[in-house]
């Protein structure tokens, strides 16, 4: 298939640069793929739609203010680093600007605490730094660093606990699980009073996410690699409701790659922790996703193409067709879809 295969045309005002307040007030476009039917609805109108014996899957992942400024010793240039992957204690890889600016060996300063050495040069404009730092890092990061907002989003946030999930516990990704930003803490009550039970994975989110495919074929697009982990009695209890018919809907194309990557076989999975390169796309079979909560993704993404793979690459048009017509709002602040 042809990346262009997975093109729509999306006005420039409707890509959302604030998040819906409340956050269950957001828009939801139901699909059920059984029908190839649409509904429209508010967000918080998923408890019509989930079962009492529904699992809902949750990416767990908090994000990390991991956009820091400093300058180089040698000179007064404001160099932006964002950090994407931490490799051990002192080293992460980043994407640094102006990259040119910083040479092999050039030490830059973040803040009084914090400061780092360009150690290694790798491919796709990724450096890695080895950091030094006197007391806890991710303690200076929270007074330094800002959210690190997709570069579609132009508006400062608010409040930096807006690009969060209320059930963010697990520090390490550079973007938010967004379909996660929907929910309120007075709606999961609501989902669990009903009867449904919440799990939680964990992924951390890369940067790789919002890259567009360059490749013409996307058999030749490679994929991004992201750590994840789930817990042995989270993949039992997974395995145990497959069994028993009961439906898995994932929060998130990120709760999906768990899961899709966690399973070797239809209707089970393990418990893991490991890296991920899955590419879902049209074509692939699901063992594990009923259905799915997530946001409009943009054109010719890896993300709409896994969507395309869970509903069809016709009906996932269209649906972003309607969407458009609708006046719906994309990406991360966006608006939701629930397709079951």
């Amino acid at each position: 298939m042809k990346t262009s295969d997975f093109y729509y045309y999306l006005p420039e005002e409707q890509i959302a640069q604030t998040p819906a307040s409340p956050r269950d007030s957001a828009r939801m476009l139901v699909y059920d793929k059984a029908t190839n039917t649409m509904e429209h609805k508010i967000f918080r109108d998923i408890l019509d739609y989930l079962h009492d014996d529904d699992i809902l899957v949750i990416n767990n992942t908090k994000v990390l203010p991991a956009r820091i400024f400093g300058t180089r010793e040698s000179g007064p240039a404001v160099i932006e680093t964002l950090l994407l992957k931490r490799l051990d204690y002192t080293h992460w890889d980043v994407i640094m600007k102006p990259a040119k600016k910083v040479k092999l060996g050039t030490v830059v300063k973040y803040s009084d605490e914090l400061s780092a050495k360009l150690v290694k040069i790798k491919e796709d404009g990724v450096r890695e730094l080895e950091f030094s730092f006197d007391g806890v890092f991710e303690d200076i990061l929270d007074k330094i660093g800002t959210m690190p907002l997709p570069p579609y989003i132009t508006e400062k946030l608010e409040d930096q606990s807006q690009y969060q999930t209320v059930y963010s516990k697990v520090t390490g990704s550079a973007a938010a699980p967004t379909a996660g930003l929907h929910f309120t803490n007075e709606l999961l009550e609501k989902i669990k009073a009903k009867g449904i039970e919440i799990l939680e994975v964990n992924l951390d989110i890369g940067l790789g996410t919002f890259r567009p495919v360059k490749e013409e074929n996307i058999d030749d697009h490679i994929m991004h690699t992201e750590a994840y982990s789930i817990t042995d009695e989270v993949a039992e209890k997974i395995t145990k409701a497959k069994k028993e018919g009961r439906r898995i809907i994932a929060v998130g194309t990120t709760s999906v790659r768990v899961l899709e990557s966690a399973s070797e076989k239809k209707g089970e999975i393990t418990g893991k922790t490991g890296d991920t390169n899955i590419f879902i796309y049209p074509g692939y079979e699901f063992k594990i996703v009923d259905a799915l909560i997530t946001n409009f993704h943009l054109p010719e993404s890896t993300l709409i193409m896994l969507v395309s793979a869970f509903m069809g690459r016709e009906n996932a048009l269209h649906m972003y067709e309607t969407a458009v017509k609708e006046g719906y709002r994309f990406f991360s602040f966006g608006d939701a879809t629930f397709i079951k």
